[in-house]
């Protein structure tokens, strides 16, 4: 009846294992982030769906945890990400140039939102919402 239970430690292997999953799914976006700003270096969208399939699916273990912005802030910046590049899609038909300045541009704000994640996540601190 005085059995004891280690809550921290049992939180502390859960938010090691939250920034693992974090750190393997920005690393996933991160090569697709580069990627997509290197001319000729696409590696496709599949590796970005692999790590959106992973935050989508480890999302609720994070709730209550500072790691849980770090899970919102992928997926949102993978869905307005694509959305952008749907919606700029067009102007490739229309004229190269604009279309392709338009997907340099969305490229850049997703290298810089990856970026600026593993940055928090390194120094164990949430995301603005």
């Amino acid at each position: 009846m005085g059995d004891i239970i280690d809550v921290k430690t049992v939180d502390s292997k859960k938010a090691e294992s939250l920034k693992t999953i974090g750190w393997v799914s920005y690393l996933l976006h991160l090569i697709v982030a580069v990627a997509a700003v290197i001319p000729g270096a696409q590696v496709g969208a599949g590796l970005l769906i692999v790590a959106l399939i992973i935050d989508l699916v480890k999302r609720s273990d994070a709730e209550g945890t500072w790691q849980a912005s770090h899970f919102s802030w992928r997926i949102r910046t993978v869905i307005w990400a694509g959305v952008l590049y749907v919606v700029t899609f067009p102007l490739f038909l229309l004229l190269y140039l604009p279309g392709a300045i338009a997907w340099a541009i969305i490229s850049i704000w997703f290298l810089y939102r990856i970026v600026k994640g593993m940055v928090r996540m390194n120094a164990s601190q949430s995301l603005p919402d």
